[in-house]
């Protein structure tokens, strides 16, 4: 298996700390990846009213709508 740069370098920091084979390591660290809590609020999308209708089932008219007939 092939890890990336970042992560090969915290399974061997992991794997020589705790004095643990390769496998071990990386299996602790996966562990401790599964169980990780986030950390701060949950992401909440904020909305507001726009008082902006415009008929979205066309992308194209749509963006000449908000952008103008120029801006392509």
């Amino acid at each position: 298996m092939e890890f990336d740069p970042d992560t090969a370098r915290a399974i061997e920091t992991h794997r020589t700390e705790q004095r643990l084979g390769v496998s071990e390591a990386v299996h602790e660290l996966i562990r401790r990846g599964l169980v990780a809590r986030p950390s701060g609020p949950p992401f909440r999308q904020r909305t507001a009213p726009l008082a902006l209708s415009a008929d979205v089932s066309s992308v194209a008219d749509a963006l000449e709508v908000l952008e103008g007939p120029t801006a392509r």
